[in-house]
């Protein structure tokens, strides 16, 4: 499986642990996930994935997942699908898939880096890749701008520089 290079140690993202999962299992198991707690007013999720063997409908393996929606700029619209995905990648996790060095996804350790660090502002160098990237897709400038509420990309926080670069590669 793919893995990316986060902080020095290498982690499975959650799409590559289901298409993996799907090789192995094909249609013998399922990944079922269910809202256990959602408040849109305090705006916090915990959802659960379980791995079910679809014959039997025992539980093979469980992950559980809690998102808030005012943690990052991708979750003020996604925090739901974000929190899910990470279920799920969890659940495959303690079935095993994709655990050469963590239970946890490369998409889990992202955001925890981003809770540690999300006001931070980013480095010259990281506004001006951003910057180059803009000027590269050809994308409206001043949009961007006025998208993320800055004057310059050297305002952006770490946050924002994540949710940039995930909408320069068009995940966003």
């Amino acid at each position: 499986m793919k893995s990316i290079n986060i902080k020095g140690k290498e982690y499975i993202e959650v799409n590559e642990r289901v298409k993996e999962f799907r090789k192995l299992y094909e249609n013998k198991y399922g990944i079922p996930t269910e809202i256990k707690y959602l408040d849109m007013e305090q705006g916090y999720v915990v959802i659960q994935a379980n791995i079910v063997d679809n014959e039997t409908g025992k539980i093979l393996s469980t992950g559980t997942a809690y998102e808030l929606k005012d943690s990052s700029f991708i979750n003020k619209t996604s925090f739901i699908e974000n929190c899910e995905t990470s279920a799920v990648g969890r659940a495959l996790g303690f079935l095993g898939i994709g655990i050469d060095t963590s239970i946890a996804s490369a998409e889990e350790v992202e955001n925890a880096i981003l809770q540690q660090d999300t006001n931070a502002k980013v480095t010259d160098t990281e506004a001006r890749t951003i910057y180059a990237l803009i000027q590269k897709s050809g994308r409206d400038f001043n949009k961007f701008l006025e998208y993320f509420k800055v004057n310059n990309t050297n305002e952006l926080t770490k946050a924002q520089y994540v949710e940039a670069l995930k909408m320069i590669k068009g995940d966003k």
